[in-house]
C-alpha cells in the first residue's frame, strides 16, 4: 500500500485553492485541511454541524470539544474550522516580529497558516463574533516555538 504524501509545495496550495479551500459560507465551506491532508499524530473526528449540516474536520479532541461547544452556541451562526489566513499577511507579520514563517519540513515552501475556529454570521459579509483561536496543547507550543522559531499564537493574534 502507497504511503501518504502529507508535504505541502506550491504546486499543492494551487491545487487546494483551485478546489476552494477555504472558502465559502455554511453548508459550503470548505476547510483548507481535512483530516486526509495531515498524519494522525492525535484522534481526529469528522462531526456534522447542527449549524451547518455538514461534516466539520477536527484535527484533536481539544478542537472537536471546542466545535461542540460553539454549535450549541445562540451567538454562533458559522462555524469554519481549518480557516485559511493570507498567506502574504503571514509571512509580513513573521518578518515584523523578526520570526520564520512556518514552513514545510521537506519542500522549505512556506505554508498556509489557519486558525482552528473562525466564527461568523450565516450570510451577508464575513465578520467575527470572537477573535479565532489557536487550540495548541502546552507540550505542542513549546515544540511549535522551537521549530518554526516564533510564537503560532502570536501571529494569529497580529493577523486578526
Amino acid at each position: 500500500m502507497a504511503r501518504r504524501r502529507y508535504d505541502f509545495d506550491e504546486d499543492k496550495i494551487a491545487r487546494f485553492l483551485k478546489e476552494g479551500r477555504g472558502e465559502g459560507r455554511g453548508a459550503g465551506y470548505k476547510p483548507w485541511l481535512t483530516i486526509q491532508d495531515v498524519p494522525a499524530n492525535s484522534r481526529c473526528h469528522r462531526v456534522r454541524g447542527l449549524k451547518t449540516g455538514r461534516m466539520h474536520h477536527l484535527l484533536s479532541d481539544i478542537e472537536c470539544r471546542l466545535f461542540l461547544m460553539l454549535d450549541w452556541a445562540d451567538a454562533v451562526e458559522d462555524i469554519r474550522e481549518q480557516f485559511s489566513l493570507d498567506r502574504a499577511v503571514t509571512r509580513r507579520i513573521a518578518e515584523e516580529m523578526g520570526v520564520r514563517h512556518p514552513a514545510d519540513v521537506v519542500t522549505k515552501v512556506p505554508l498556509v497558516m489557519t486558525t482552528d475556529a473562525a466564527l461568523g454570521p450565516a450570510a451577508g459579509d464575513f465578520r467575527l463574533l470572537a477573535e479565532p483561536g489557536l487550540v495548541l496543547p502546552p507540550q505542542l507550543q513549546r515544540l511549535a516555538d522551537r521549530d518554526q522559531g516564533g510564537d503560532p499564537i502570536e501571529q494569529h493574534r497580529q493577523f486578526f
